[in-house]
């Protein structure tokens, strides 16, 4: 079986280099490009001990040359550098894995109308399998009684920039749409009730952990817990490359969610 064909994008970075670990030998790696200015353009992985040691790590001005060569386009890196990557990506017609956050809604819109229609894509904040098993699970809490209230606290590493963390957010629209909230509150601090059009999210930074979420479901005289705890950062690569994997049998030039390539 021939190898899905990789250009990865962000490939020096925290998930750029997990990813090239997690790869097994369904895939092949046709690029590694970081961001302009970079102190490892021009090294190779192997300077960097990673796997594919002889493939050299290359500015952006190299992707259309090395997506020709590609399957897969797959970038964890900067909105702005999304704004201007993933069109060329579509254009070029490759299949798009894209696990960027912090992008606003206007820039997501704006990506989004240049993929749809041209080719096949996953965008996701989180690639992890539990936590979008989970977003699967929120959809069902529009059957709760209106006296349950759902919050959500997430915790990251101090050096994530995003805040709260794009997974919160995204199990958070889930929430809204489910619940009916309007009002986004970030923490609490002197007098007042909580709102019923409220949803909270409480975020904290904190050492190295790569990622905590909790969903907090309270009624009047219950509660339930559901936690998701990421031990490293391989779990959100294993993802990538299952979305990956899906994406080569999928012939619908539409954007599509980690949820659709689980099948909850």
């Amino acid at each position: 079986m021939t190898p899905i064909r990789l250009c990865i994008v962000g490939a020096d970075g925290r998930m750029g280099q997990e990813i090239i670990r997690a790869m097994d030998p369904g895939f092949s790696l046709s690029g590694a490009i970081t961001h302009r200015g970079s102190p490892n353009e021009g090294k190779t992985l192997g300077d960097l001990n990673l796997p594919h040691p002889e493939v050299r790590i290359t500015g952006p001005e190299t992707l259309s040359e090395i997506l020709a060569r590609s399957d897969v386009y797959i970038s964890f890196t900067t909105p702005e550098a999304e704004a201007v990557n993933a069109p060329i990506a579509a254009g070029l017609g490759k299949k798009i894995v894209m696990g960027t956050t912090g992008i606003s809604a206007e820039q997501m819109a704006a990506i989004r109308s240049v993929v749809e229609g041209k080719t096949e894509a996953v965008f996701a904040s989180n690639f992890s399998v539990g936590i979008n098993f989970i977003a699967g699970l929120l959809t069902r809490i529009k059957h709760l009684p209106a006296s349950y209230d759902i919050s959500l606290a997430e915790i990251h590493h101090t050096g994530k920039t995003d805040s709260p963390s794009g997974t919160a957010l995204y199990l958070s629209d889930i929430i809204k749409t489910a619940r009916g909230y309007s009002k986004d509150v970030h923490g609490r601090i002197g007098k007042g009730k909580r709102a019923s059009d409220e949803m909270e999210i409480v975020t904290m930074r904190a050492g190295g952990v790569p990622g905590v979420h909790d969903v907090i479901i309270a009624g009047p005289n219950e509660m339930i817990k559901i936690e998701h705890t990421a031990f490293s950062r391989k779990v959100f690569a294993e993802g990538a490359l299952l979305a990956s994997r899906w994406l080569m049998g999928v012939n619908d030039r539409k954007v599509h969610s980690m949820r659709d390539v689980l099948g909850v």
